[in-house]
């Protein structure tokens, strides 16, 4: 069982939002043709950048933040992905979980990924919905080398996240593993073959308006497999590994989550119990797997809590010191 945390520090966001010119900036410049560029820099406060990545693979410019120390010392990054639905152009970790205050004393840079997350793969079709996102080789080729020359990065990642974005991050590191130092997953469900499991992340897929037969293939394709971290837990072995989940039980911070338009606070707390049953029962399952391939995974499991935003604050406490160790 994973350590108990305590009340979640809540501070507030920086308010003033200054765009800035890109002239005078070092390092913006792409190394070549066929690398990410930096098009955007909003300055949103001294710790703060919210960023237009011109990207190749993904063939748009895509939105990230990056948090980053007062210090000019080399840093490890981490990596956050947000979870599925429909999204703004800022992370859900910042508007949601007071990541920029959380992270404002951590000697580390964070790396927020703005938008339509698709789980953070490359899509092997074009969807009607979606396109063709490319998203794996957005996170592990174009991005880093950007972050590391723009914002000291020493070269040391990690990469986490929450629902969608924990199963997309198991994903990316099992798939990359000389990329990342570490890896987590907050509410999410890891595995993707199996008809249970694939079915789930079928309906996420269908619930934006996608659909996941563009993405993996068909019903257990060869797509499915290569993207199941359990086929990979090798790629594991000396990294920083944590696993979390609720129970699925109401609890007090239930009440402070934010209702979506034309929903009561019972049916949002009914699903969020839902969800969290199943990712909790997935990830128990992809932890007892890494267990008997002989990995020590930090394991926080909660005796309460539903699949939503006051508890997923709360879990980065306990999640971010298990990665900061390899940064």
């Amino acid at each position: 069982m994973g350590r108990k945390v305590g009340i979640g520090r809540r501070l507030g966001l920086i308010a003033a939002a200054v765009a800035v010119s890109l002239a005078g900036w070092p390092g913006v410049v792409a190394a070549g043709p066929a690398a990410a560029s930096v098009e955007r820099v909003d300055v949103v406060g001294p710790q703060r950048h919210d960023l237009s990545i011109k990207s190749p693979a993904m063939g748009h410019q895509v939105r990230i933040t990056v948090l980053f120390p007062r210090t000019s010392q080399p840093r490890g990054s981490l990596y956050l992905l947000d979870g599925g639905g429909r999204k703004t152009g800022i992370s859900d970790w910042i508007n949601e979980a007071g990541a920029e205050g959380y992270f404002s004393d951590k000697d580390v840079n964070v790396v927020l990924p703005a938008g339509q997350g698709a789980f953070y793969t490359d899509w092997e079709r074009v969807d009607p919905a979606f396109g063709r996102p490319q998203w794996e080789t957005f996170l592990t080729v174009e991005l880093p080398p950007l972050i590391d020359k723009l914002y000291n990065g020493n070269g040391n990642n990690a990469i986490a996240g929450l629902s969608m974005g924990g199963q997309a991050a198991y994903t990316l590191a099992t798939r990359n593993p000389d990329r990342y130092t570490g890896v987590g997953s907050v509410s999410g469900c890891p595995l993707t073959t199996g008809v249970q499991n694939e079915a789930q992340i079928r309906a996420v897929v269908a619930r934006d308006g996608g659909d996941a037969a563009n993405m993996w293939g068909s019903w257990g394709s060869a797509g499915w497999v290569d993207h199941d971290p359990a086929r990979r837990l090798d790629a594991l072995r000396g990294k920083n590994i944590f696993i979390g989940a609720g129970s699925g039980v109401p609890g007090p911070l239930d009440q402070k989550t934010r209702l979506d338009p034309g929903r009561s606070r019972l049916e949002k707390i009914a699903t969020g119990s839902v969800l969290e049953i199943g990712a909790r029962e997935c990830s128990e399952e992809f932890a007892d797997l890494m267990r008997a391939d002989g990995l020590q995974p930090f394991e926080h499991f909660r005796r309460i809590g539903t699949h939503a935003w006051p508890y997923w604050a709360e879990d980065l406490e306990v999640m971010y010191p298990v990665l900061a160790r390899g940064l």
